[in-house]
């Protein structure tokens, strides 16, 4: 059931979403913040792409809660398809209603019965029908690169006006365009078509300074020099050969276990022991572990 539409305050410009998402937590450099900005007042797809852990799937999730939108996401993987993104139909409810009618000698004639067989209540919405029915929305359409060319050509089509057509209800048009955010980690390229269709920004891991703000934002129980030690300590990491660099949810999650286990800076045993917070997979692990330690998670 669609909801009344209230069309959302915009942010002024960007340096205003900027300041509304940093008080979020999240901390947007200043072309995201354009980007971003240009996806909500334009209403285009901003498409995200970069190494896993950057901060992709959280900034759709801080523009949803600066924007005071639901957030619907659709996991994207090998073999989805568009029965799984759109909707289906809850064919077990159809059938209890069925049998329902028929114990209760209903005198509906087969035709009548068959169409009460399809109402809105027997459907299931799936997260690109539900974002359009619960308009004005945020989409995150997470992984797109791992779902097959057949879904990326479905997906353009209903980016391109916002409906979607089932037979048997009819056509569903979003009256106010969700604000779609489409992450990637450039595990293949997506086509050229899907991404002219988006805004698009590269996402990099952030520098020395902006890692240990969006630490300090988000941990701040954890010590300013643990803070520091442990951002230190992920650059460094991610200059070395590794299968998967460290992006700054690995941070996070390093320094609230060194902090769990009492730390207050960062020695090289303690890094040791807790490798597999930020690292994960083996490979990685063992090529940190036979380097020299101290040289990569010293406190200079």
């Amino acid at each position: 059931m669609l909801r009344p539409v209230t069309e959302p305050t915009l942010p002024a410009d960007p340096a205003a979403l900027a300041a509304s998402l940093e008080a979020t937590g999240y901390l947007p450099d200043e072309g995201l913040a354009t980007a971003a900005y240009l996806a909500l007042v334009m209403h285009r797809p901003l498409f995200l792409e970069g190494e896993a852990g950057v901060g992709k799937t959280a900034l759709a999730r801080a523009l949803a809660e600066v924007t005071k939108r639901p957030i619907y996401r659709l996991q994207c993987y090998e073999g989805l398809e568009a029965s799984h993104a759109l909707y289906d139909w809850d064919f077990g409810r159809q059938l209890l209603h069925l049998r329902a009618a028929e114990a209760a000698g209903a005198a509906e004639r087969a035709e009548e019965l068959e169409a009460s067989l399809y109402d809105r209540r027997f459907l299931l919405a799936r997260p690109l029908l539900q974002a359009l029915e619960d308009s004005p929305s945020v989409l995150l359409i997470d992984e797109v690169d791992r779902a097959d060319d057949e879904f990326e050509a479905f997906l353009l089509e209903v980016l391109s006006d916002f409906t979607i057509s089932i037979p048997e209800l009819g056509t569903i048009r979003a009256q106010t365009p969700p604000l779609v955010v489409l992450t990637s980690n450039r595990t293949r390229e997506v086509h050229d078509a899907l991404k002219r269709r988006c805004l698009y920004h590269w996402l990099e891991h952030p520098d020395f300074e902006r890692e240990v703000a969006i630490l300090r934002s988000r941990l701040p129980d954890v010590t300013e020099e643990l803070t520091r030690q442990v951002a230190r300590a992920t650059a460094r990491l991610r200059e070395l050969d590794l299968l998967k660099p460290p992006g700054v949810a690995e941070a996070m999650d390093w320094a609230t276990a060194l902090h769990a286990l009492g730390a207050r800076e960062l020695d090289p045993d303690t890094a040791a022991r807790t490798l597999g917070a930020v690292l994960k997979y083996r490979e990685d692990t063992d090529r940190v572990h036979a380097l020299a330690r101290g040289a990569l998670f010293g406190g200079g």
